[in-house]
């Protein structure tokens, strides 16, 4: 398994007229694939910041072919294009599965995980990320490139409250793109190293620190 890599989350405003903005002090970090850490074949990075209330992450992905058909909230969005943050701000043994897919749909759930592996784990879909906010814009340029950004950001008060300066939580960031040609790609910041392809390996999760 990879190194563990560390983001430092620093602290910067948030702007509801512009969700997308990403604050200069951030250092986005690029997702590879999930099986193995080589380069994929669409790149996506991750930026991420805090404020007092919560904690912003921001994607901005290339795409060549959106799949995405999930409307309603907790609907299984990984059956299509998806962006996903795992979140352990105590514990590896229990995580928040956030996701959002294109449609601007969302996915909440808190997962038990006693032995750090999809076998013993347990989804609980009756936790809800009580006010997050989720926005996703699609930009098209003149020569046919789409970039997807999409901005999740989750409020302290739904995960355990606000960490401390200095506060390390564990995570790990993710991408499922679908193309009915070209075939799956799955990307993480923190690659698990599983074929097939498996997000949840809590072991492999980085570290934020919280400036």
């Amino acid at each position: 398994m990879p190194p563990m890599s560390t983001i430092v989350v620093p602290r910067a405003s948030f702007s509801i007229e512009d969700p997308w903005s990403v604050p200069p002090a951030c250092q986005p970090v690029r997702l590879l694939r999930a099986t193995d850490g080589s380069a994929p074949r669409l790149a996506t990075s991750v930026a991420a910041y805090h404020d007092a209330e919560a904690l912003t992450f921001v994607f901005s992905a290339a795409d060549d072919h959106i799949v995405a058909r999930h409307y309603a909230h907790d609907e299984p969005l990984w059956e299509h294009d998806v962006v996903e943050v795992f979140l352990a701000p105590e514990r590896l043994t229990e995580y928040f599965e956030l996701e959002v897919n294109p449609l601007g749909t969302t996915f909440d759930a808190r997962i038990e995980s006693p032995d750090g592996h999809r076998g013993t784990m347990r989804t609980f879909l009756d936790w809800t990320c009580d006010g997050l906010f989720a926005a996703v814009r699609r930009t098209v340029e003149s020569s046919g490139a789409m970039t997807l950004e999409t901005v999740i950001r989750i409020p302290f008060a739904s995960v355990g409250g606000a960490p401390a300066a200095r506060a390390e939580w564990r995570a790990n960031l993710f991408r499922i793109d679908r193309h009915p040609e070209l075939g799956d790609e799955f990307t993480a910041w923190q690659p698990t190293m599983k074929t097939p392809a498996d997000f949840h390996v809590p072991a492999a999760f980085g570290v934020l620190r919280f400036a």
